[in-house]
């Protein structure tokens, strides 16, 4: 039985809104909406990671299929948009889409039955497309495969004037290369007409929203074409790697090697009565974020890429989400791979936030990056058990950043000798996880002592056992970022401002394992984040009544980022506050009930809007909460995994 089934009823519009998504876990992934017209430049059949897990490109962007019936007219299944109309007009074919190991769509066009089912290869850049193809009455027909090529990377846009494409092909088969880019196209059935042509003006909807250039032209080298008397099976395979390592792939085979990793590393089989569907269903989005990197000694290791389609992977959002991604599913080996990676980087006690795509070295720009690691670094070892990674690598490394704030880093991060505080930063960076900046505007300005970040560096000397220091932070923790039980914590002080709006920053100075609040304040901060920031789909990043809050993201790129954090609804940090509640609940049932209630909407999200089978990175601040940015989010999915876990959904 399929993860997930959408009945589509032959309509464009709602189903342009639903998007899908492969991962191969190298950093690769393939992805559309459910229609099948892409309406993002990120949206292809192959967008292969040349350097796992990044230098990304788009090569096969779709297939375009056409039925021909002799002395009928043409039916074509596929959707594509142009600036005044969108054609072919497939959509009304399509019945069906459904997601889980495979992407599969089902048309009926005209009583003739097309299945069309996407996967893309585990720890390959090779993705195969096979149709099923039964004829209305038995009747003959010829089913066309247009190839339409991008060859680009993937945050680019590709125009015919800039094509420099060397084309290679045989009956069966066709190699576009572009540069040092190759992308090999084959069909184990029919043969291949060479037909090179252009499609000038290919539009994505999502990035004209966004601002962005959003036209391209794709090269089509010609047509796979079968004829079909019968019942029959098609596949087409594509791939950056060599021509021969195509030539003898089995579909049925590589997709058992797909779910029998699957199998092997979410540790909840989905045949296991005890397994609840959310669980399965959360589980499987989960690995889609867990990719391999080469450690510094060459040796196989493991990260986080923080979302799709954009983002590669960040130190920020892998220490977040690692509890999530890997300690809920006991993925013990990856999860201490990971660590210690970064507890090799770990430079003026700071590790890494982002390593170069092309040169891999680390760039150090965050300050909350290092004081999660801490945290993550306990939670593997309470959860695990491995004492001697703990104790040999990954204590000195957390040692070495208590260290380094407490003497002083980059970017002015250095720990305030007289009330033991950190501070951070200048008018110029942006060092918090708020750190939308466009030109030379930071729209959120964080400069000084944060609430969340003396939040975790009290909770980091606690569990490194700084006990008189952590008494001390405790103390002055208290003085100076408690406003009112009705405004709970400040966000942001700095020298004698104290910037008092309300934002989610506050909730995790009681959701993490140590606090430095009384019990009366903890249960003053969890009630203020409920009142003023609470939403079905995670919390807002500003409270409705504050100046600057601002209700919808769009626009272009200035007016989205003035929206991240100023008001758009973030799911990631619904962990914390639902962690928090229950934990001022004294974990009662009745509390864990509420938190049930307050996290299904997010479940629901899985299915019913966005991403199929994925948690979107935000939604906008004002109802109906509409899923924007990226389409699918480590730390969204990790926190809600984590949460559904602890709570028994």
């Amino acid at each position: 039985m399929a993860l997930y089934s959408i009945e589509t009823h032959g309509e464009l519009q709602p189903n342009l809104e639903r998007e899908w998504l492969l991962t191969n876990g190298m950093g690769s992934f393939a992805s559309s909406t459910i229609v099948g017209c892409n309406t993002r430049r990120y949206h292809s059949l192959l967008c292969a990671a040349t350097i796992p897990p990044v230098g990304r490109m788009v090569t096969l962007s779709r297939i375009g299929e056409i039925i021909q019936r002799p002395n009928q007219p043409m039916l074509e299944l596929s959707v594509n948009q142009f600036a005044d109309r969108f054609h072919p007009r497939g959509e009304k074919y399509l019945r069906r889409f459904e997601l889980d190991d495979t992407a599969r769509f089902y048309y009926d066009a005209e009583g003739t039955k097309v299945t069309k089912e996407v996967l893309l290869f585990w720890e390959r850049n090779t993705a195969a497309v096979r149709y099923t193809i039964e004829p209305h009455d038995f009747k003959p027909l010829q089913f066309s495969m247009l190839p339409f090529m991008a060859m680009r990377d993937f945050h680019a846009l590709r125009a015919v004037s800039t094509a420099r494409f060397d084309v290679h092909h045989d009956r069966h088969a066709v190699t576009v290369r572009d540069r040092a880019l190759s992308c090999h196209i084959r069909c184990d059935k029919g043969h291949f007409i060479s037909q090179q042509d252009w499609w000038f003006g290919q539009l994505y909807a999502i990035e004209l929203e966004r601002g962005q250039d959003f036209t391209e032209d794709l090269y089509m080298p010609g047509r796979f074409v079968v004829e079909v008397t019968e019942p029959t099976t098609v596949t087409i395979w594509v791939s950056t790697e060599s021509p021969d390592s195509v030539e003898t792939i089995d579909f049925d085979a590589e997709l058992r090697r797909r779910i029998t990793h699957m199998n092997s590393v979410a540790n909840v089989p989905k045949e296991s009565p005890t397994t609840s569907k959310t669980i399965v269903r959360l589980t499987h989005a989960a690995n889609d974020f867990v990719v391999r990197r080469k450690a510094p000694d060459n040796a196989d290791a493991w990260t986080v890429i923080a979302g799709y389609p954009w983002f590669a992977d960040w130190g920020r959002d892998t220490m977040i989400a690692l509890p999530g991604l890997f300690l809920t599913t006991k993925r013990f080996k990856e999860a201490g791979r990971v660590l210690s990676v970064f507890a090799h980087y770990v430079s003026e006690g700071m590790i890494p936030n982002r390593f170069d795509d092309y040169t891999n070295q680390p760039h150090y720009n965050t300050v909350d990056a290092s004081l999660w690691f801490i945290h993550a670094v306990h939670e593997y070892a309470r959860l695990s058990g491995d004492s001697n990674l703990f104790d040999a690598i990954l204590k000195p490394a957390c040692r070495a950043i208590i260290e380094g704030y407490s003497r002083g880093t980059r970017f002015g991060i250095a720990m305030d000798p007289v009330d033991g505080l950190i501070t951070q930063g200048d008018a110029t960076t942006q060092l918090t996880w708020m750190d939308a900046k466009c030109g030379d505007v930071c729209f959120t300005p964080r400069q000084g002592k944060a609430v969340e970040i003396n939040a975790l560096w009290y909770n980091a000397l606690k569990l490194m056992g700084d006990d008189p220091l952590a008494a001390k932070v405790a103390e002055n923790f208290r003085k100076e970022f408690w406003v009112s039980p009705f405004r709970g914590l400040a966000d942001v002080v700095h020298k004698s401002d104290r910037d008092e709006k309300i934002r989610p920053n506050q909730i995790f100075a009681v959701s993490l394992p140590h606090s430095a609040l009384s019990r009366e304040q903890q249960s003053a901060v969890v009630e203020v984040v409920r009142r003023e920031l609470l939403t079905p789909v995670g919390l807002r990043t500003l409270g409705e009544k504050e100046a600057g809050y601002t209700p919808m993201y769009r626009g272009d790129q200035f007016a989205r980022d003035r929206a991240y954090h100023n008001g758009t609804i973030w799911p990631w940090p619904i962990g914390a506050f639902l962690e928090a509640y229950v934990k001022v609940n004294d974990n009662s049932d009745a509390a864990r009930n509420q938190a049930r209630e307050w996290l299904q909407p997010l479940i629901d999200h899985l299915e019913n809007a966005g991403c199929v089978g994925s948690i979107s990175e935000i939604f906008e601040a004002q109802p109906p909460h509409r899923p924007v940015g990226c389409f699918a989010q480590a730390w969204s999915v990790s926190e809600v995994l984590r949460l559904a876990m602890m709570l028994g959904m």
